[in-house]
C-alpha cells in the first residue's frame, strides 16, 4: 500500500519541464551602477599594478646602469698659493776646522782639554817635554858665548893692528888679514845667535795653544805618548773646529739653479728641531755647473752663536723663488695618489664630459705628498684621486662631491 501511495505522489508532483517558463526581473539602476564601479575598480587595480611593475623595472634598470658606472673622487687643480720653493739636502760644516800637530819632538807631559771643550784663542792645550831639545839649546847657547868671545878678541886685535899701520910698524896686508878675521868671527857669532833663536822657537812649541776660538772635536794623544814634529807622518794631537758660524754646501740641480741669488735668505730645517726653522744666507757659489753631477755648488752660512746646530748635521735648505713671475703664480701640483704608472709613461685621469681621459704628464719637483706638474694639465682640470689600475680612456664615471686643491 505504501509503495502504491508513494508512486502516486511522485507522479502527482512531477512537473512538465517543457511547459515551465522562467520569468526574470530586469536589473535596477543601483545594480548597474554597482557593476560599473566594480569594473572600474578592477581596471584601476590592474592598470596600477602594471604601471608599478613598469616603474620598478625602470628604476631597477636605472639603478643597475648607475651601479655599472664607477663613482670617483676628483679635485680641481690650481696654482699653489704659497711661494714656490726648492728643498734640497745639505750637511753642516764648521766655518774653520784644523788638525793640530806638534812642531817639536818629545813626550806629552800634560793635556788640559778633552773633546767637547770650548776654548778661546791662545789657551794652552798641552805641554810637551823635550829633553833633547833642551840639551841642544844649552849647547847652542855655549857656542854663542864662545863665538862672542872670539869676536871680541878678533875686534881687539884688528883695532890694534889698525893703529900700528898708522905708525908704519906693520904691513897693511897683515892688518887687513886681522880685519877679515874679525868680520869672520862676527858672522860666526851671528850664526850662533840665529841657531839659539831657532832652538828657542822650537822650545816654545813645547806648549800647544789653541789657534782660534772653537771646540775640541778630537783628542788623539795622552800623557807619555811619543810626539813627532810635523804634519806628514805623525798623527794629530787635537782636532779643533770653529762652530760659532757654520757653512752648508748644497748641490742645486742645473735646471733649478735660477733660484740661487747671492745674499738671498734661505730657511733651514733639521730633524732634531721639527717645529723650528733657522735663517741662513747664500754667500757664494761655484759659478759653474759640475759636469759629472750637473749641479751648482752653493754655500750657505748660518749663525750658530748658541751652539744649537752640530757640525755634520743633516739639514734641508728651502730655496724661495726670487723673481716676481715665479712668486705671482705657483706651480700646478697634484697629489701623489693621482698619478698612474703605465708602461707608456706617467698618466693622470682627468674627467671630461663625464668620461675619464688618461692624460700624459711631466713631473717637475717632488714635494712628497704632492708632485709638481710641468706639462699635460691646465688650471681647473678635474683629476681623479686613487684611480683604478684598470681605468681606461673613455670610461663613463660619476663624480662624488668635489674637493678643492689649492696647490701645495
Amino acid at each position: 500500500m505504501e509503495n502504491v501511495s508513494s508512486a502516486n505522489m511522485n507522479s502527482g508532483n512531477q512537473i512538465d519541464k517543457s511547459t515551465l517558463v522562467v520569468k526574470r526581473k530586469p536589473f535596477s539602476g543601483m545594480q548597474k551602477l554597482f557593476a560599473i564601479v566594480a569594473m572600474v575598480f578592477v581596471l584601476i587595480v590592474v592598470v596600477t599594478g602594471l604601471l608599478s611593475r613598469k616603474s620598478a623595472s625602470a628604476h631597477l634598470t636605472e639603478t643597475t646602469d648607475r651601479a655599472a658606472v664607477p663613482l670617483v673622487n676628483v679635485i680641481s687643480i690650481a696654482p699653489s698659493k704659497s711661494t714656490p720653493e726648492l728643498i734640497l739636502p745639505g750637511t753642516t760644516q764648521s766655518f774653520i776646522e784644523a788638525p793640530i800637530y806638534a812642531r817639536t819632538n818629545g813626550y806629552l807631559k800634560k793635556w788640559y782639554f778633552d773633546i767637547g771643550a770650548h776654548v778661546r784663542k791662545g789657551q794652552l792645550l798641552a805641554d810637551i817635554e823635550t829633553p833633547e831639545l833642551d840639551q841642544q839649546l844649552k849647547q847652542a847657547q855655549q857656542d854663542l858665548s864662545t863665538a862672542k868671545q872670539n869676536e871680541e878678541l878678533a875686534y881687539t886685535t884688528a883695532v890694534r893692528w889698525r893703529r900700528l899701520i898708522n905708525d908704519d910698524a906693520v904691513s897693511k896686508q897683515e892688518a887687513e888679514q886681522y880685519e877679515s878675521d874679525y868680520k869672520a868671527k862676527r858672522f860666526t857669532t851671528s850664526s850662533a845667535s840665529a841657531n839659539v833663536d831657532r832652538l828657542l822657537q822650537l822650545q816654545s812649541f813645547e806648549n800647544v795653544y789653541a789657534p782660534f776660538d772653537g771646540v775640541i772635536t778630537a783628542r788623539n794623544t795622552d800623557i807619555g805618548s811619543l810626539i813627532d814634529s810635523g804634519s806628514g807622518g805623525p798623527k794629530e794631537l787635537f782636532h779643533m773646529a770653529s762652530v760659532s758660524r757654520l757653512r752648508i754646501y748644497v748641490s742645486v740641480p742645473e735646471a733649478e739653479s735660477a733660484v740661487v741669488r747671492l745674499g738671498a735668505p734661505v730657511e733651514l730645517t733639521l730633524d732634531e728641531y721639527p717645529n723650528r726653522t733657522f735663517q741662513g744666507s747664500i754667500v757664494r757659489t761655484s759659478d759653474a755647473i759640475d759636469q759629472t753631477t750637473r749641479t751648482l755648488n752653493v754655500e750657505i752660512d748660518i749663525d750658530n752663536a748658541k751652539d744649537e746646530i752640530k757640525t755634520g748635521a743633516y739639514v734641508l735648505a728651502h730655496f724661495k723663488a726670487t723673481n716676481a713671475k715665479d712668486q705671482a703664480a705657483g706651480p700646478l701640483t697634484v697629489p701623489a695618489n693621482a698619478v698612474l704608472f703605465r708602461s707608456e709613461g706617467l698618466r693622470t685621469a682627468v674627467v671630461r664630459d663625464s668620461k675619464a681621459q688618461l692624460v700624459p704628464i711631466t713631473i717637475g719637483r717632488d714635494f712628497g705628498s704632492t708632485l709638481e706638474v710641468t706639462s699635460g694639465l691646465s688650471k681647473g682640470d678635474k683629476i681623479i684621486l686613487n684611480p683604478s689600475d684598470s681605468l681606461t680612456s673613455g670610461t663613463l664615471v660619476r663624480i662624488a662631491p668635489e674637493h678643492r686643491e689649492g696647490g701645495k
